[in-house]
């Protein structure tokens, strides 16, 4: 396990590992996070173990914009005004997951994803290739880490390839809307107030 604090590590060195099929802990705008890319079945599964996590819970991506073709099928027209209006930002949109998609990431045909906020998440995402897994650093039922105190007290035994030290992070989940129904549906109140009145 490496621990780099996050303005002493070069984005290329981060990139590296994960496109090594490595998995990070990393700082996101409002919580940490656990990284792997979204496109290896093994890695999903890794997380799984890791946090203890219940089946049925799938995980949720960060991403670019220019990733979302490969994960999700259509944004509907909802979609696009809540990604113009919140994006980047501590947003999770549930939209069409494209077929093929891991089952590790999808639930009843949906995958969440978010463009996250001003962060080192955003820093990172913006210059790889693919999406990565931006699911809480904590195990299932426990707070999620918002301290690399609370990082390494979850997870120091545990085989991670490289943790990010960001500092204090606020520790407001992202809000989550669902935006496959229309009217777009608020699942999980959190960092940000959505308006949901488009017309």
């Amino acid at each position: 396990m490496k621990l780099v604090k996050a303005e002493e590590i070069k984005i290329s060195e981060v990139i590296k590992i994960l496109k090594n099929d490595g998995l990070i802990i990393y700082p996101a705008e409002t919580l940490y996070g656990i990284g792997v890319r979204y496109d290896k079945k093994n890695l999903l599964r890794k997380i799984f173990e890791i946090k203890k996590r219940p089946e049925e819970k799938t995980f949720p991506l960060i991403a670019d914009f220019k990733h979302l073709s490969l994960v999700v099928d259509f944004i509907p027209e909802a979609g696009k005004k809540l990604m113009e209006k919140y994006w980047p930002g501590p947003l999770t949109i549930l939209l069409p997951a494209k077929k093929g998609i891991n089952e590790e990431l999808v639930n009843d045909g949906k995958i969440a994803i978010r463009v996250p906020g001003k962060s080192f998440a955003l820093k990172l995402i913006k210059k790889l290739d693919f999406p990565i897994t931006s699911t809480s650093a904590n195990f299932s039922g426990t707070p999620p880490a918002k301290s690399m105190q609370e990082v390494l007290n979850y997870f120091q035994n545990e085989d991670i390839d490289l943790i990010i030290d960001g500092g204090q992070l606020p520790g407001i989940p992202s809000t989550i809307v669902d935006a496959t129904v229309y009217p777009p549906k608020i699942l999980r109140k959190g960092a940000v107030e959505i308006d949901l009145s488009f017309d």
